[in-house]
This record gives C-alpha cells, sequence and structure tokens, in this order.
C-alpha cells in the first residue's frame, strides 16, 4: 500500500499534536484482506526517527477502510499483510552486500564506518571489517588488505621455495612482471612465461616443481592457481567458485574505485593456507593502513554501481573505435580496453589532446584514464619482448568512467581527427 506524507511547518511534529487537519483518505480494499496494519515513524525537526507503535485496521473483505492522513505526519509508514505469502530469503547480490556488510567495529551502528585515527585497537579494527566484507565478496575463507596490490603478489612469491616453478601468463602488468622476471628469480625460484589462453602450452610448462598453475591443470599436479581478478571485480568475477586458490586484487582499481588510495588484497580458500598469508603479512609488516582501510570501505559501496556504468560506456566506446576511419584495430570492452592508430604520432597526439582522459597507468577509476603501455606501464619489458606480445609503441590503452559516454565518444573522436596524418 502506498502511504503519502503531507510536508509538516519547520516546528515539532507528533502524532498527538499535528499541525493541520488532514482529510480522511479512504483505501480500497480489493483483494480481501483480513487484517492490515501499519507501522509510522515521525521525523521530529527532521533529525530523528520516533516508532509510535502499531496501527492496527481490522476490516472486512471488500469494505472500505478510513484512515486519517493525519496519522502519519512527515513519518514513514511500514506496512504488512498477514495473508501474504511467506517470501523465500535468497542469498544478496553483490550491490546488496557492499550496502549492508556487519559493522561489529562500531559500537555505535554508524550508518557510515567511522574512523579511528590509531594504530592500536583492542583485538577488533578497522582492517579486520574491510578483510571480512572482502572475503564475503570473493566467497573466501579469509581476506587480507595489503599496502598495495604489489605488496599482496610479493607475499603470494613468498610460498614458493629455492628450486620451485610458478607458470605465469605472459601479458600481465608491467609492475608483476617485473617482479616475476628480476626479483623472484633471486630467491632461486623459476619463473616460466605461456599463453594462458593455450591450455597445451600450459599443461606442457607444468612441471612436478610448479607451485602456481592453472585450475585442474594445477590441482592434478598439487599446485595452488592464483588469479588476478582486478580488471574484473568481484561484481563481474569470483575465481574461487572457479577453482582458484587464491584471488588478487589491486583494490586501487575498481573496488576503491576513486583513484585515491593504494591498497591490494588476497582472498584465499582453506584455513591452512590462510594461516600462512596471515603469517607472511604480520612477518613484512604490509598490511593496509586504518585510514586507507576506511577510505576502501567509502569507495567499495558504489562498486556494483560504478563497474555497471563503466561497462556501459566501455562498450559504447570500443563499437565507436571499431569503426572509426583513423583506428586500425580496437580491442575490447570491457571497462579497459585498447586500440591502436598505426602512427605513433598519432598515438602520442591523442594521449596529450583528450580534455576527458587522465594520463596515467591505473585503470578502474570513476574519472576515464589513457595512457600508452610502452613508455609507461610496460616500459621496463624489452621492447622486443613487447613486440613479440603484441605490445606495439603506438598502442593506447584507455579505462572507462562514469561520465557522459557522448562527451567522451566527442573527445576521442575531436583527439582522432586533428592529429597528424
Amino acid at each position: 500500500m502506498a502511504a503519502a506524507a503531507t510536508s509538516a511547518s519547520s516546528s515539532s511534529s507528533s502524532l498527538r499534536s499535528p499541525p493541520f487537519k488532514a482529510p480522511s483518505s479512504e483505501l480500497k480494499n480489493p483483494r480481501g484482506i483480513a487484517n492490515f496494519g501499519c507501522r509510522a515513524g515521525v521525523i521530529s525537526n527532521h533529525n530523528s526517527v520516533l516508532l509510535r507503535g502499531k496501527l492496527v485496521l481490522s476490516c472486512l473483505r471488500e469494505e472500505k477502510m478510513d484512515v486519517k492522513a493525519s496519522a502519519v505526519v512527515d513519518g514513514i509508514t511500514e506496512c504488512f499483510d498477514d495473508s501474504m505469502a511467506e517470501t523465500k530469503v535468497k542469498e544478496p547480490s553483490v550491490s546488496t552486500i557492499l550496502m549492508n556488510f556487519e559493522n561489529k567495529f562500531d559500537p555505535y551502528s554508524a550508518m557510515s564506518t567511522p574512523l579511528y585515527q590509531t594504530a592500536t585497537f583492542k583485538q577488533r579494527s578497522i582492517m579486520k571489517l574491510c578483510n571480512g566484507l572482502l572475503a564475503k565478496l570473493d566467497k573466501a575463507d579469509r581476506a587480507f588488505c595489503f599496502t598495495s596490490g604489489m605488496a599482496a603478489l610479493a607475499t603470494v612469491s613468498h610460498l614458493v621455495g629455492n628450486g620451485e616453478e610458478i607458470v605465469a601468463g605472459e601479458d600481465i602488468y608491467g609492475g608483476s612482471d617485473r617482479l616475476l622476471s628480476q626479483v623472484v628469480p633471486r630467491t632461486g625460484v623459476v619463473v616460466k612465461r605461456v599463453d594462458t589462453t593455450d591450455l597445451d602450452e600450459v599443461a606442457a610448462a607444468v612441471g612436478p616443481q610448479t607451485k602456481l598453475k592453472i585450475a585442474e591443470i594445477a590441482h592434478a599436479n598439487n599446485a595452488l592457481l592464483l588469479v588476478d581478478n582486478s580488471i574484473m571485480s568481484p561484481v563481474l568475477s569470483r575465481p574461487l567458485e572457479l577453482g582458484a586458490d587464491i584471488v588478487m586484487h589491486s583494490a586501487t582499481k575498481f573496488i576503491a574505485g576513486h583513484s585515491d588510495v593504494m591498497a591490494g588484497v588476497l582472498a584465499v580458500r582453506g584455513e591452512r593456507l590462510a594461516k600462512e598469508l596471515y603469517f607472511l603479512q604480520n612477518a613484512e609488516g604490509s598490511g593496509l593502513a586504518p585510514f586507507d582501510c576506511w577510505i576502501c570501505l567509502r569507495g567499495i559501496k558504489t562498486m556494483a554501481l560504478r563497474v555497471e556504468k563503466q561497462q556501459d560506456n566501455a562498450q559504447k566506446i570500443a563499437e565507436f573505435l571499431s569503426s572509426h576511419p583513423l583506428v586500425k584495430k580496437a580491442k575490447g570492452a570491457g571497462s579497459v580496453l585498447s586500440f591502436l592508430t598505426g602512427s605513433l604520432a598519432l598515438s602520442k597526439h591523442i594521449v596529450e589532446t583528450t580534455n576527458y582522459f587522465g594520463i596515467t597507468v591505473s585503470f578502474g577509476s570513476v574519472k576515464s584514464l589513457i595512457s600508452m603501455p610502452c613508455f609507461m606501464s610496460h616500459a621496463s619489458i624489452p621492447a622486443e619482448v613487447r613486440e613479440a606480445r603484441g605490445l606495439t609503441e603506438d598502442l593506447i590503452r584507455i579505462s572507462v568512467g562514469i561520465e557522459d559516454v557522448n562527451d567522451l565518444i566527442a573527445d576521442l573522436d575531436h583527439a582522432l581527427r586533428t592529429g597528424p596524418i
């Protein structure tokens, strides 16, 4: 049943003394409800809600109910119907979880998680709250927040010892490439790089000493599987449900979503593995600071909305780029996509000329971003290796934000058409 609330004056309002005499409203009862009731709440001076108990209206089938509109002033009504069938409670969606995670951390149950600027807590801390929410989103047994995505990956690499192996993809984030190719091998770990879209190649690379591999191949060889889910986020993918043992996120990206914090996440299956990772995080001091946890919790509430909008915008931009006469090749969609112009000069002009795309190596922000990977995120990879992997110098990568997509398309089109031929 819908109930209309009439605005009151700025003076205090209550059910006992409404500021005006409202006319009666006759409400038809077409379904023959035997027992109908309302719970009414009153907002006094627009700053507090007072529950005024339960108003029960008994009525017969097909009879009219006479309700005084003045019974609810500036109020909130919750209606119930005893004849309605019970609604089955299902598992909440990601967007619902993000707005309703349990906040045992705050004794006052604030609607917005408060920040306590302290380095020490008595057991409960905001980091535990952040860990718990991320574990719930990823369907993990436990999750851990780190100072960055790279700190999270470095911690996982310490699970692998001297003489053991890691099988990793060829086309990965430049920072991850640097860690796996230049740092991890110093500990005696062998890192093999393969095309992860070719399962035969992956299987051929796996040996008895391999510790990190792909799902069934991994588990058949008693190895762990780690998936970097930064680009997908828990909104679009939950790798633990698909067989992964560890999921990694750069929470700087879609999870926090506002380019205002650096953070990483590891979500894991199995208590034994979780204890190992917790020990390493604690030993290395790589846990996320309270303020950064608070920033993540604030930003994550809108993650589902942001990701949906970014996906929709990116699809339209991908279609625009695919049909543009000055674009040689476009690859997407997904809110992170790339395209080639066939001209290094033109690509540089586009990156420098756009008005609505910030020049940076990051992605997943509410603001659209643009970069040239060969000169930025993947600059540490040797040129011949980049070229072999299809990363040519004219490659442009964009991360699509939540702006009006027509403005973004017009911005790209202007940059394309005003560049050198």
